[in-house]
């Protein structure tokens, strides 16, 4: 599958997604479906799984067959970037970043510490095997960052998009103490690899799916039947 980006005169980004025959694509936010060339029965709708209806706040996904074209606009303030999966890959990516993923890759959690957790409101990490690409939805563009592994890199806690699984982790502050008190928290990374950044932090303009519930409600959504669906 290939992804071509315009940008209009209004730098009003949108993507078209070119799905080859005996391709699919599976795209997690229909609604950003501006405009679509196929047959009518290429495209088919269904209901997500539970967990996943809770961590992107969606309740439909749709799967799109080739060969097609899929017309994609990206809100304001958003950026798409395609990274091609591989067997081997170990990113941990959170999925409310995930706007499509090709047939072919696929997707398991890991759950972070209690610590982590209560500090980021983010219970699950999501790893992606197979072979293919996904597109993610981060605030500007995505930066890549080499670890060391006696090093440390900081990363403000609310632009890191992806780590490998092997890296060590830390939620910290640092600098002296007038930094350390009016920063926001810090993952403090060392290891191999790389890790994804996303050089603009999330606000207001973002979508509802890019915003932290709180943590109480969060795990009620993901523990009580159907919570992610009436628990707003």
């Amino acid at each position: 599958m290939d992804v071509h980006f315009h940008e209009n005169s209004a730098q009003t980004k949108v993507a078209t997604l070119h799905v080859e025959s005996g391709e699919a694509v599976h795209i997690l936010h229909p609604n950003q479906i501006v405009a679509f060339q196929g047959k009518a029965n290429q495209r088919e709708d269904g209901l997500m799984k539970l967990p996943n209806m809770y961590r992107k706040k969606r309740l439909i996904q749709s799967r799109i067959t080739g060969p097609a074209e899929v017309l994609i606009g990206l809100p304001e303030g958003y950026n798409m970037t395609v990274i091609p999966i591989a067997e081997g890959d170990d990113l941990l990516y959170e999925f409310k970043h995930v706007l499509f993923y090709t047939e072919g890759v696929t997707f398991t959690s890991h759950l972070q510490s209690m610590k982590n957790t209560i500090i980021t409101q983010d219970l699950i990490k999501m790893q992606f095997s197979g072979s293919g690409t996904i597109g993610i939805l981060t605030a500007g563009p995505v930066h890549p960052m080499a670890l060391s592994p006696d090093k440390p890199l900081y990363v403000d806690a609310q632009c890191l998009i992806a780590y490998p699984k092997q890296a060590n982790l830390r939620l910290c502050v640092y600098g002296n103490t007038l930094a350390s008190q009016h920063m926001n928290y810090q993952w403090e990374l060392t290891g191999q690899g790389q890790v994804l950044v996303q050089p603009c932090k999330p606000d207001r303009k973002l979508d509802e799916h890019m915003q932290t519930d709180g943590l109480l409600r969060r795990i009620a959504r993901e523990v009580l039947p159907f919570g992610g669906i009436f628990i707003k």
